[in-house]
């Protein structure tokens, strides 16, 4: 279905454990899903700005911007990213995302709201650093598994047909009111 409608781009057709003869945290297909990755984009959290997070009044302040292999996110903290792959979903499919076992054991949350029908874009992606030692997220590797959800019909109004604030993102996409 994916790569008959072109939804997952790029699309990884098996679980890739390996890349360039590395050990990587696994990303592509899974059973009942798809694992995507994290890309070399991330806003990590920080508060030398005396910010006030008010998602109707967002400043970009809050955060640091990083580009590399890794991110180091810093205890009780959080950083925003973005998936490698480009999601165009149905408008008879839904997905919830959920972190992957191996980041979860470490104590990293990874927060994404469902991919509404007819939505596309580059995911943003919370990573949530719940321990009280810093973290290490890396890049091009798996972070979390999008589920995919069919109806038995198509949704009387899809993200697109309410023009969704978040269509189209291509890079982090911070809070909008």
């Amino acid at each position: 279905m994916a790569q008959k409608h072109g939804m997952i781009e790029p699309f990884a057709d098996r679980q890739v454990r390996y890349s360039e003869g590395e050990k990587v945290i696994s990303y592509g297909l899974s059973s009942y899903g798809y694992d995507l990755r994290v890309a070399e984009e991330f806003k990590i959290f920080t508060n030398i700005n005396n910010s006030l997070i008010d998602p109707k009044n967002f400043s970009d302040d809050a955060f640091v911007h990083v580009e590399g292999k890794y991110c180091i996110v810093p205890p009780n903290s959080f950083a925003l990213a973005r998936s490698v792959e480009y999601f165009r979903i149905p408008r008879d499919v839904l997905t919830i995302c959920l972190g992957k076992s191996t980041y979860a054991r470490c104590g990293i949350i990874v927060n994404v709201t469902p991919f509404e029908p007819e939505w596309h874009g580059h995911v943003t992606l919370e990573i949530s650093n719940t321990t009280p030692l810093p973290a290490k997220v890396y890049a091009n590797e798996g972070l979390a598994q999008v589920l995919f959800y069919q109806a038995a019909e198509v949704c009387e109004v899809s993200y697109a047909d309410r023009a969704g604030k978040y269509m189209g993102q291509t890079h982090i996409t911070l809070p909008r009111a």
